[in-house]
């Protein structure tokens, strides 16, 4: 059940951008499977349309594409880091068509909405949403960014990167009398057996 609505999630975005079901057509008849614990793992088969559908259970997997923990939210979110979270095993090129779908295929949410609200409002809607999303980036940011000025210079938690770069000097230096010195006693040491 859960593998029918992902497919029909999927459809539904490849067909809102064409060029993605574009590009998916010349991989018809093969078989992709997404693995993202701790989700079920959904195994796809391309339709000679670029659309999806389930696999049977006996088809050949031509790609594995392994999705860590954390990064379904990422994808969602459009973070380069999400690419970081993600490994994919099988045909090069299949690869690398599902890599530029993570990386451009987006969903048309003004689009969806318009059915139900109409253009105008969903347009709105969809505007207040982007600014809402873009506010709370800006103040996560700011929250950061004020944590670490606080921690560094307030109540110093965290060290500045010119403190610790001093502070590795004096130990290289430190190091380097200790060997200076260790030198001086074995000098010393074959001095007195003589």
């Amino acid at each position: 059940m859960l593998e029918r609505g992902a497919i029909a999630a999927l459809n539904h975005l490849l067909a809102q951008q064409a060029w993605a079901a574009e590009r998916l057509k010349i991989f018809a008849g093969q078989c992709a499977e997404f693995r993202n614990p701790p989700f079920p793992d959904l195994r796809v088969t391309i339709r000679e349309n670029g659309l999806l559908d389930q696999a049977k259970t006996d088809s050949a997997t031509s790609l594995v594409v392994k999705l860590k923990p954390g990064a379904l939210p990422l994808l969602v979110a459009r973070s380069e880091s999400a690419f970081r979270e993600i490994e994919i095993e099988g045909s090069a090129e299949f690869a690398s068509t599902i890599q530029h779908l993570f990386r451009h295929l987006t969903w048309d949410v003004e689009e969806d909405l318009s059915r139900f609200l109409g253009d105008v409002l969903a347009h709105r809607v969809a505007s207040q949403a982007r600014a809402f999303a873009g506010w709370q980036r800006e103040a996560a940011t700011r929250v950061a960014e004020n944590l670490a000025e606080y921690w560094t210079e307030e109540q110093p938690l965290l060290a500045r990167p010119a403190d610790v770069a001093k502070f590795r000097r004096d130990v290289d230096g430190l190091l380097d009398d200790l060997t200076r010195l260790e030198k001086r006693i074995q000098r010393l040491e074959n001095f007195g057996k003589r």
